[in-house]
């Protein structure tokens, strides 16, 4: 596998309104809004951990649409494949959550500028230029039929060009209302392209056509990423994260990372006082890109990977603007967070 070096990611962004914590949507006085979008917080994170990325996307040709380029270019991601287009900008509300009470998360995305924007017949060549790396994510693909066309078309062109692609499966069933059934078959045919599989043991059991299982844990998730290698002869590695929630505001998360060649596992990372959970697996994806593109070891790489995603929670931003000298002090031991 060859490791990246500059690293384009492919997808919607949007804007989370959030309501003040302690208080649900409906009886929001304020809301606070922030940047984000799952390939965008991978492309974010990544430049703040020293690695080049490029943005790939279309935004709304108006005010909001200024508001989200801005802030690609004020943490320093290359914007030059970001297209301009008439269209709403995708939106996201969130009601936190507190104790027993879950989080909510509320989308208003439908017809907004990036999917109506979007085709097979997008110029991938031009677009990929200058990167060997291609991120991509199964939310962009749920989002109708021309956006799964067009990530089918860039992670066929990006295979064909030789460079390397990850894919994070993310299913979210709430966005699949309606075509379900297509999710399994889909998200698999932009598997197939991968060398970098994001998935949890749930997810991978959808890309085979398998049952899910009732439970999951590191040990079955290896021998599940071990049946993905059997299945898609592109891939090289399969990797999420684990997490034991004893409450909104307390957790611990620790990761697993397969390749062909072993199995490796992070330390457990305690979290007290969570700030936000949002984007915790986009900053792990950047987390273990940054690895590859460090050539550090196996064990090394999914440590660090884990490290980026237990941080991520201390941060309110969709993205996390952790560094790798950071990441590295959190190994050494430099924070509470890791026993």
């Amino acid at each position: 596998m060859t490791p990246p070096v500059r690293i384009a990611c492919f997808g919607e962004m949007l804007l989370r309104l959030a309501a003040p914590r302690g208080k649900r949507l409906s009886e929001a006085d304020a809301l606070r809004v922030y940047v984000g979008g799952a390939e965008a917080n991978v492309a974010i994170g990544l430049a703040h951990l020293g690695a080049p990325s490029t943005m790939i996307t279309v935004l709304p040709d108006n005010p909001l649409g200024d508001l989200v380029l801005a802030e690609l270019r004020r943490h320093a991601v290359e914007t030059s494949a970001v297209r301009r287009a008439e269209g709403r900008m995708g939106l996201y509300f969130l009601e936190r959550g507190a104790g027993a009470r879950p989080a909510r998360v509320v989308y208003d995305r439908q017809d907004s500028a990036f999917c109506r924007a979007l085709s097979a017949e997008q110029p991938w060549a031009t677009l990929l230029e200058g990167c060997d790396w291609l991120h991509v994510s199964g939310i962009t693909a749920a989002l109708g039929t021309a956006a799964c066309a067009a990530v089918l078309a860039a992670v066929h062109t990006a295979h064909e060009l030789r460079l390397g692609v990850s894919f994070d499966c993310n299913y979210r069933p709430s966005l699949w209302q309606g075509r379900a059934a297509q999710a399994g078959p889909l998200l698999a045919g932009i598997a197939a392209h991968a060398e970098v599989l994001f998935a949890s043991e749930y997810d991978l059991a959808l890309l085979l056509g398998q049952p899910a299982p009732t439970q999951s844990t590191p040990d079955s998730f290896a021998r599940a990423a071990r049946a993905a290698f059997k299945h898609f002869s592109n891939l090289r590695q399969v990797a999420c994260t684990f997490r034991l929630e004893r409450g909104s505001d307390e957790q611990a998360l620790l990761a697993a990372s397969v390749t062909r060649d072993g199995e490796f596992r992070s330390g457990t990372h305690e979290l007290r006082g969570i700030v936000e959970r949002i984007g915790s697996g986009d900053a792990f994806a950047a987390g273990l890109l940054y690895g590859l593109r460090s050539g550090f070891d196996p064990q090394h790489t999914v440590e660090f990977a884990a490290a980026a995603a237990s941080v991520k929670h201390s941060l309110g931003t969709d993205f996390s603007q952790a560094t790798a000298e950071e990441l590295e002090a959190v190994l050494r031991g430099g924070s509470a967070l890791v026993r």
